[in-house]
């Protein structure tokens, strides 16, 4: 088969634009064997931001060949050829209006884009773009954005396509041949020869045709395991903590030549290992450099050995779980002498239902075409590698999430021992791993969900570490209370009933219309019951638009705009509620009757189905139809709630965006105060909790933190220890924190927002100059941050350094990181996200700007209420509850700079707060001891110029 792999540069995107510069590269037997490369003159001017990306202009093109010669050269080249590219319906449009303007037939053969291969082929790959995939799979991209480079690096990875292709087993070519089977698309084309190819050269041998379900392949039967470990070998181990960890030391020394103790790190282990052997809480703030996660593994794997305990570790985000499973447990299974088993288990939505995928593969159910299809082959080839079915090993693109969400796993239709694939289970495996493991690591939403399912769902557990323990307060807030999206309940009725062929009523109503052809009486009421059920939820749909839509308009009028600045925002009260509030009470009364009435006869149905599913064959339908059903009526007590406001502790509100109308609007409920909960069900409730992050304490104090959790921290000889360990860096000689005291205070209003970054913009291009850029700046603020995204892009575009802004570049936290470490100089503004859990190491970041301190907004419904709370005790609302909240912020910003014992850097906090008022020491003193200093912004940058000066000497 011959490809040829093409890419153009041009002028842009436009039917104006023109082509200035052609790689094309041909493939013929798995291997590159011409190629044509040339410059175009376009007969226009290059943009200048084109010439910035290409390095393309117009001396360049000056004298190079024009189209006619270009397209005569070219057109032999593509004879008999399939066009392959990468995002090729780009390249395919210039190419035909070439040809065209040229006289020369258009392009009729088929063509494959690169991007549907690598999602297919490379499930796990992160980004698609051509350097990041380039990097991902080992090829060498020396020059982005130049035709003939990107036209180079497209064919190699186009031969890696074809390489992994033929490496796939047989089963999965002709699973994910049968996934494009109807679609008549030339990836379909191109997978049904790459199936031939296979079998002619391939066949299916006998030991593989065992396995007539593709996707079981790879995936064995749990709960069969060996016996990890006896008893001698746990009393093998010291009684004494002290004597094991030397010993464990030892063998750390053998690992690791330069392995010397961290100070912080020993106190930990041993505070930890007390506080299990004591049966008491802890409370440790331990920062950056300490080695928390060994702090806590070590002394709870010990213990819970030594003691027959399972210790529960609980994380705030799955990336941390990721590291304590890739990083952490894997080094502690080489050093400990006794073998122990760690499971991670997370909430039950991340695992795959392979029940539902094989309905979804074997009825080709596919929604939104091509995407969908993309997706489940994606996951097919993903299915022959993976141990775990968790969505983290998957990286989606498009509507990729969406189809997930109509193959995860989850409770309402789960068959438990009934499923034919009940002993493949991912979700019963993890469950099943947790059960018998040492030390489960799970996450603060999966604790919640398990306190609200009576502890049905993780094992029972009296030891707990929670790290990022900053989060628990608020997680457990978001937990207990309730969140409805537009889309959560429209998605529900659509998974119901979209249309006369796509629901699983419609699916439902299609099994049983050839019995009712037949004249079976019980199938026609069947079928009646769900021509009403259908009506009924259309109703709510209509009912749920106009709904949503009144919410939308009240937001309009009545809300302020969030400090984001791209949400609305409005608190509901009982006793004052908004006017027009009625009609739209009057609105889900209406929807509560059509809900009532679509819920009884989903269960009559439902019910009468089961016991003779299998002669009607329909049981997976019944199984999903029961749960989605469950879910409705979720839905259903969530809106009620949210209506009705019968909860005194909680508050209400709604929220929306400033596009999509009523479509992006959402309902929230969070309980004010949970430390009552959070006591009874886990500090009075458990032996031993130990919390743990690197911000915890406020001005050196725990009090803050504890209050929200509702424990008592001046209790000395009681249940609760507090410890702040001493930082491992010498923040006096790594980082310096620089205060513009002349900068302007920003005031209410536009104006004084605009007088703000006006003098902000070219203070930070004068200092990302002489950083060259390695910069991160934090702000607050999305509206901020696309304003100074435009100003700064302006001044620092012509000396060559780049400004990445979230929500302007991308969306994707992990994405603008990864970018902003490839490029050599780069400035890049975040907000919300990039406060916290932002790694960036050594000299791709040299200076953090923190624009201004992180309040939360005073009039967010959660920071009113709580407020309101406080004032009833009498107390100061904005010293116990805005500014400790805005420190712990604040100190994760800081974070960011210093990562390893090497880094070095300045911090700038263009908010003169932290010096010109009462409450700005809170911030300074809550800080590791870097060097503060104060001076006018004309001395930042010889200040910032003689500070690296000082420590590259």
């Amino acid at each position: 088969m011959k490809f040829a792999v093409l890419d153009f540069e041009t002028t842009g995107s436009t039917a104006q634009d023109r082509i200035i510069q052609v790689g094309l590269f041909i493939i013929n037997d798995h291997e590159i064997t011409d190629r044509y490369t040339s410059l175009v003159n376009p007969g226009m001017s290059i943009p200048s931001s084109i010439t910035s990306l290409t390095g393309i202009d117009d001396a360049m093109v000056q004298d190079a060949p024009g189209l006619d010669t270009v397209m005569a050269d070219m057109v032999p080249l593509l004879q008999d050829a399939v066009l392959v590219g990468h995002n090729i319906a780009f390249d395919l449009g210039f190419l035909q209006r070439a040809l065209d303007e040229e006289g020369y037939f258009s392009f009729d053969g088929r063509v494959l884009d690169t991007m549907d291969g690598l999602r297919v082929l490379y499930p796990g790959l992160s980004s698609l773009q051509l350097s990041m995939a380039c990097h991902a799979l080992g090829i060498e991209h020396e020059r982005p954005h130049q035709a003939d480079s990107d036209a180079e690096v497209t064919a190699r990875l186009w031969l890696k396509c074809l390489e992994r292709f033929q490496t796939l087993p047989l089963l999965t070519l002709q699973r994910l041949e049968m996934v494009f089977a109807d679609s008549a698309s030339d990836f379909g084309w191109f997978l049904y020869e790459m199936r031939q190819y296979k079998e002619l050269h391939h066949p299916l041998d006998t030991e593989a045709d065992r396995y007539f379900r593709q996707f079981a392949m790879n995936v064995t039967d749990w709960g069969e395991e060996d016996e990890l470990r006896d008893a001698d070998d746990v009393r093998s181990m010291p009684d004494d903590f002290g004597t094991f960890y030397e010993g464990l030391k030892a063998v750390l020394r053998q690992r690791f030549e330069s392995y010397e103790d961290r100070e912080a790190q020993v106190q930990m282990l041993g505070e930890v290992e007390q506080a299990f052997k004591q049966d008491q809480h802890l409370m440790i703030e331990a920062g950056t450099g300490t080695g928390k996660s060994l702090g806590y593994l070590i002394p709870s794997l010990y213990y819970g050995l030594k003691h027959d305990k399972k210790v529960l570790v609980s994380t705030h985000t799955i990336n941390l779980q990721e590291q304590l499973r890739e990083r952490d447990i894997p080094l502690l299974h080489d050093l400990f002498p006794v073998r122990f088993k760690a499971a991670v288990f997370k909430g039950r939505s991340h695992y795959l239902c392979l029940r539902k995928f094989e309905e979804k593969i074997n009825t080709q159910d596919f929604d939104a075409g091509k995407d969908d299809r993309i997706t489940a082959a994606q996951m097919l080839v993903w299915l022959g590698e993976t141990k775990h079915g968790d969505e983290e090993e998957l990286h989606f693109a498009g509507r990729g999430q969406q189809f997930w969400q109509t193959v995860e796993s989850d409770a309402d239709s789960c068959l438990n021992r009934n499923c034919p694939w009940f002993k493949k289970c991912f979700y019963h495996r993890a469950k099943n791993d947790a059960n018998t493991a040492d030390v489960v690591i799970t996450n603060h939403s999966l604790l919640f969900t398990d306190m609200k399912a009576e502890n049905r769902l993780l094992p029972s557990y009296k030891h707990l570490v929670i790290d990022e323990a900053h989060h628990f307060e608020e997680v457990a807030g978001k937990h207990l209370g309730t969140e409805l999206h537009y889309y959560s309940l429209l998605n529900t009725l659509q998974w119901l009933f979209k249309d006369s062929r796509s629901g699983q009523l419609s699916q439902l109503r299609f099994r049983l219309q050839k019995h009712r052809d037949e004249g079976d009486e019980k199938v026609k009421a069947w079928i009646e019951s769900i021509d009403r059920t259908c009506e009924a939820l259309i109703e709510i749909k209509e009912e749920w638009d106009q709904l949503t839509d009144l919410m939308y308009q009240l937001l309009l009028s009545r809300s302020e705009a969030s400090a984001e600045g791209n949400q609305m925002v409005l608190r509901v009260k009982k006793e004052a509620l908004p006017y027009g509030w009625d009609k739209l009470q009057g609105i889900e009364e209406k929807m509560h009757h059509a809900f009532n009435d679509a819920s009884k006869r989903l269960d009559r149905l439902i019910g009468d189905l089961k016991d003779v599913q299998e002669v009607y064959d329909v049981q997976s339908l019944v199984t999903d139809l029961g749960g989605t059903a469950k879910e409705l009526a979720r839905h259903r007590d969530d809106l009620r709630s949210f209506m009705t406001i019968p909860d005194d502790n909680t508050v209400y509100w709604v929220e929306a965006g400033q596009n999509n109308k009523g479509r992006s609007v959402q309902l929230f409920s969070v309980p004010i105060d949970v430390s009552a909960l959070l006591q009874q069900y886990f500090f009075d409730a458990k032996d031993s909790v130990i919390m743990t992050s690197a911000t915890l304490s406020v001005g050196k104090s725990f009090d803050y933190t504890c209050e929200q959790l509702g424990l008592q921290p001046e209790e000395k000889n009681g249940k609760l220890k507090t410890v702040q360990l001493p930082s491992p860096f010498n923040y006096r000689e790594q980082a310096l924190v620089a205060i513009p005291r002349d900068f302007p205070t920003l005031r209410g209003g536009a104006a004084g927002e605009k007088e703000f970054v006006d003098k902000l913009i070219p203070s930070l291009a004068e200092v990302a100059l002489q950083t060259r850029g390695r910069m991160l700046v934090l702000f607050t603020s999305n509206r901020m941050l696309k304003a100074v995204h435009a100003g700064l892009k302006d001044l620092l575009v012509s000396f060559g350094i780049g400004v990445l802004g979230q929500g302007v570049d991308s969306s994707n936290r992990s994405k603008l990181t990864r970018l902003f470490q490839s490029t050599p100089a780069c400035v890049l503004l975040g907000t919300s996200s990039f406060w916290e859990g932002v790694d960036i190491p050594g000299d791709a970041l040299t200076c953090l700007a923190i624009v201004r301190l992180p309040f939360q907004p005073p009039n967010h419904p959660l920071v009113e209420a709580k407020t309101e709370n406080l004032k009833k005790r009498n107390l100061n609302a904005f010293m116990k509850l805005s500014v400790p909240q805005a420190v712990i912020r604040f100190k994760q910003g800081f974070g960011r700079l210093v990562r390893t014992a090497s880094d070095k850097g300045i911090v700038i906090i263009y908010d003169t707060r932290v010096i010109d008022t009462t409450y700005g020491k809170y911030f300074l003193y809550s800080l590791p001891g870097p060097k503060i200093e104060h001076m006018n912004t004309s001395q930042l940058v010889p200040r910032i110029k003689q500070w690296m000066g000082e420590n590259e000497a």
